[in-house]
């Protein structure tokens, strides 16, 4: 079982003068949920390397078990530091993909020629695809075979405009999720801010906000 994980290689918060990057946590719980059941993980970023970590995912509150452990796993953070290039990476090899979140996909995954294209691919192939808070935001440019938006007609979720709005960046993000999901024809799904949510529809599964983040890579789990 081998499981691909994209990550952003963006680390500017608009024009606020403030660093993002990955959260933490959202690669750290699904990190552990697919290694300890035994799967083989990839992590990948557009730039390849070292992907910036957002500095409020580091911050004391944000921190939980799986944080705590992958700090302290030296296997774990040099694969981090030593991410492939999206570009040396090929659907076929994997099983499925997951997206971590963090603030950085909306500017760069969202709109990266291959980030959409591998993700494409899985689709097209069926295999599970499962992307966490901001990270759904990937699928906005992602077409099914007949050209139409992946996420049409589909029962997704990800990171809630009344949230975004409690973080104070409703006017700072490219595009609110629920907003352009709605737009595009998704289906889209929130339960309370800050409670984990999961949702999944056919190969598709997707994460509301940091606290979804294990039952994303769970549901995932479950379609393979």
């Amino acid at each position: 079982m081998k499981i691909l994980v994209v990550l952003t290689s963006h680390d500017r918060l608009g024009d606020t003068g403030e660093k993002t990057g990955f959260w933490l946590e959202e690669l750290a719980a699904p990190y552990y949920v697919f290694k300890d059941a035994g799967a083989d993980v990839t992590l990948a970023s557009p730039a390849g390397g070292q992907p910036p970590l957002d500095p409020k995912s580091d911050d004391e509150s944000a921190q939980t078990a799986a944080t705590e452990r992958f700090r302290q796993d030296d296997e774990a953070n040099k694969q981090l530091a030593a991410t492939l290039a999206l570009s040396q990476v090929d659907a076929a090899d994997f099983d499925a993909v997951f997206y971590p979140g963090g603030h950085g996909p909306l500017w760069d995954l969202a709109t990266d020629t291959t980030s959409i294209n591998l993700l494409e691919a899985f689709a097209r192939a069926d295999k599970p695809l499962a992307l966490v808070c901001h990270a759904p935001g990937a699928l906005v440019k992602v077409r099914d075979a007949d050209g139409q938006p992946l996420v049409a007609g589909r029962r997704v979720t990800g990171f809630s405009n009344s949230e975004e709005d409690a973080v104070g960046l409703t006017e700072v993000v490219p595009f609110l999720l629920e907003d352009e999901f709605k737009r595009l024809g998704g289906l889209y799904e929130k339960g309370p801010d800050w409670e984990p949510l999961a949702v999944t529809d056919g190969y598709l599964v997707t994460g509301q906000n940091p606290a979804s983040s294990k039952a994303t890579a769970t549901a995932l789990l479950k379609l393979l």
